[in-house]
């Protein structure tokens, strides 16, 4: 019974009038003191977006080397990465049987021509009839044509370097048998370039032959400005995409197989830039300023892709809107500002 006066006494407390002229709210804002800050206008540019497409680094001419007859290699000079010119000699194979081959067709032509010239010198007397010596003369150029056979599966006994250029990759080695169709090694030319990439079909018509592309190679840490060499005709069913290969430079650091990208420009867009400065980041989101009757205002934005100091507003902002760049990240919508010029 003795707390009843009590909570008569504050019930009486809170039902009393406010005096006039004072709010049961105060804005926090309005005692704020005046944010001195420098501006900019968001403005509208035109920008040319790229696509990104995989590339791979390659060389301009490359060659599988294999041996076009059966035999034991006897002879293989050249190392992994050994630098080689053209008609070098790679490797040497035995095949004594083509050499043997290659005696008897000797023989079998001497013989054809003694026949040949024999039979010759009795026709002046008539000793003999033309249609000998014209048989005579057949069986002499089919023994001229085996012997010049024979030579050349000879000559393929020894491989030679069809280009200048390094061995990127061998196969077989001294003592293997060597046959027909068979790789012994790779060689490439690794002065001559070119960034190998496969093109969606929806882009395909935006490249022509000669056009300038950025390539980058991050392993290399370069860009370079290549040439669209060589475009495929038609599209592989299965990726839908076709290759299209591009010449770059040659650089001391550029290596075949080395990973790359082909940045291809696609059709101009509007795009909305403010300096990185004006965007705070806010959770999960970002937020900027704007000045709006001489006051700061709060904008919450979608942000895109980064351009030096350049940051795109994709949602959440106009153009024509001044944006608070500096001295904003204490900022309070609703605080008075000064812009300084």
């Amino acid at each position: 019974m003795k707390t009843l006066p009590a909570l008569l006494i504050l019930t009486l407390f809170f039902l009393l009038p406010v005096p006039h002229g004072q709010s049961e709210e105060t804005s926090p804002q309005k005692d704020l003191p005046a944010a001195a800050v420098h501006v900019q206008t968001a403005r509208e540019t035109s920008t040319q977006p790229q696509v990104e497409m995989v590339a791979t680094v390659e060389a301009v001419e490359q060659a599988t080397i294999a041996a076009k007859v059966t035999g034991t290699i006897i002879e293989f000079p050249v190392l992994l990465g050994s630098r080689v010119n053209k008609g070098d000699i790679l490797a040497r194979i035995s095949a004594e049987e083509i050499s043997a081959r290659v005696l008897q067709a000797q023989a079998q032509l001497a013989q054809a021509k003694r026949n040949l010239s024999r039979e010759q010198k009795l026709l002046k007397r008539n000793a003999t009839t033309k249609e000998t010596v014209n048989s005579l003369r057949d069986m002499y150029a089919v023994a001229k044509a085996t012997l010049q056979e024979a030579k050349s599966m000879l000559d393929y006994t020894v491989i030679l370097a069809p280009f200048t250029g390094v061995v990127t990759q061998k196969i077989a080695s001294s003592g293997d048998l060597a046959t027909p169709g068979t790789p012994l090694l790779k060689l490439e030319n690794d002065t001559q370039l070119q960034a190998v990439t496969a093109v969606p079909e929806s882009l395909i018509s935006l490249i022509k032959g000669g056009d300038q592309l950025m390539v980058e190679v991050p392993s290399a840490q370069l860009t370079l400005t290549g040439t669209v060499a060589e475009i495929a005709p038609a599209a592989n069913p299965q990726t839908r995409t076709a290759p299209v290969k591009i010449n770059i430079e040659h650089q001391p650091s550029l290596r075949t197989g080395q990973f790359a990208r082909v940045l291809l420009p696609v059709d101009q867009a509007k795009t909305l830039l403010i300096p990185k400065s004006a965007v705070i980041p806010f959770g999960q989101m970002d937020k900027v300023f704007v000045v709006e009757d001489g006051k700061a205002r709060l904008r919450l934005v979608r942000t895109g892709s980064q351009s030096g100091n350049q940051i795109e507003i994709l949602a959440g902002l106009s153009a024509g809107e001044q944006v608070i760049i500096d001295n904003n990240s204490l900022l309070i919508s609703g605080q008075p500002v000064t812009v300084k010029q």
